[in-house]
Formats: structure tokens, sequence, C-alpha cells
């Protein structure tokens, strides 16, 4: 656990409640400014093909999003820079307009099948794709370039990792053909063999082979 996440969330009023539940509460006394990324954060982004973005709108109300792209399409562009091309949608653009008031991000990243997830906090600001073309280039492949519409650069502030408690494994199209297709090629395999054999039977009972011994005329 990277120790500026819980000095930012452990807020008096959190601590309050640690108190009223458990009779305690956590105390983190000291933190660096940021905590930088680790190889093992920057793999697990990079392996991400969606991931959940909460804003606040200056009214005060959370809202939550959901993000998707082809694995790989949030990028590790520094120690605590993260991006992302955002892709033409339903127009609403709520997510931007939220953070034009206030830039507070916070990340949940899901990993079902291995039942992992990593949140992230920070700090994030929306560039005009148009004036951007080489940062475009950098974070959407040459299929999706063109519906790209915005591109959000996250400054990471800290992280978190989670117990996996309580997360279903849960599993997209392409990861049940890959661990099913080993099991696939078996079966096949056995009719194929199933087959030959029904044909041999066959060819024997043609050729005679099958006829019964020892009967009288």
């Amino acid at each position: 656990m990277a120790n500026k996440f819980m000095q930012m969330v452990l807020t008096p009023a959190v601590q309050q409640a640690e108190d009223k539940y458990f009779g305690k509460h956590q105390v983190v006394e000291s933190a660096p400014e940021t905590n930088a990324l680790t190889d093992s954060e920057a793999f697990f982004i990079d392996s991400r093909d969606s991931f959940y973005m909460a804003t606040v709108s200056e009214t005060g109300w959370p809202y939550l999003q959901h993000r998707g792209g082809p694995p790989g399409f949030v990028k590790v562009l520094g120690p605590n820079l993260i991006g992302f091309a955002d892709f033409k949608g339903n127009r609403q653009l709520i997510s931007t307009g939220n953070l034009d008031a206030s830039d507070r991000v916070a990340l949940f990243m899901m990993d079902y099948p291995h039942r992992t997830r990593l949140k992230l906090l920070g700090h994030a600001r929306v560039l005009d794709a148009r004036e951007h073309p080489e940062l475009v280039s950098q974070l959407a492949p040459d299929s999706l370039r063109s519906k790209v519409e915005r591109l959000f650069l996250i400054q990471v502030i800290s992280y978190d990792w989670n117990c996996p408690q309580y997360i279903t494994p849960r599993f997209t199209l392409a990861e049940v053909e890959k661990y099913v297709g080993g099991l696939k090629a078996r079966i096949a395999e056995l009719e194929e063999g199933v087959v030959e054999e029904g044909v041999a039977g066959v060819q024997e009972l043609q050729n005679g082979g099958g006829a019964e011994d020892g009967l009288e005329a």
C-alpha cells in the first residue's frame, strides 16, 4: 500500500467512523507528496481494457463513468503520469465538464479473472485532440485515431491495491476462448478417434470379419 493514498483518504470524518465501529482509527503521520508508479502498477495499467473513473460536479454530486478500449489503451507516460484517448461517445461530456470545476479523479482498475483491483487518485486535465496530434498518435491505435475527440492526462498522486475479497471472477469472450481452447482441441481429437474407430468397425463387418464362427449350415 502506498502511504500517501491512506493519508489522503483518512479524513477526520473517516477516522471518527473508524472510532465508532472499531474503537480506534488509523493514522498516517508522514508520507511523500506523491507515490510513483512501480513496474507492477505500470504492467497492470497497461494490461487493462477498461476502468471506472469518478469525478465530482460543481454541485457536489459524484459521477462514475466506465471507460473502455483495446488492452493497453491507458498509457503510462511517466512515474506519476498516465493518459488515454477519449473516443466518440454519447456526447454528454459529463466527466469533461466536471473536470472543469474540479480536476480531482478516482480510478478503479479491475482484473476480474485474477480478482485484483488497483485504485488511483490524481488530478486530470482534458486536451482537445485537434490541438495535439502528436499525443493522439501516442495514445490511440491507428484503427481508432479518427474517433479520438479528447485526450485525458492524469497526474497520479497515489494508489492502493485492494484485497480480492468479494470480487467475483468474470471473463471476457477472448479469455474464455483462451482457457477452453485446449479442451476444444482435446474434444476434437477424441471425436476424430471415435469416428476412425467407427469406420474401421464398419469396414471389418463388410469384409466378413464379423461373421459368427462354429455355426452349422
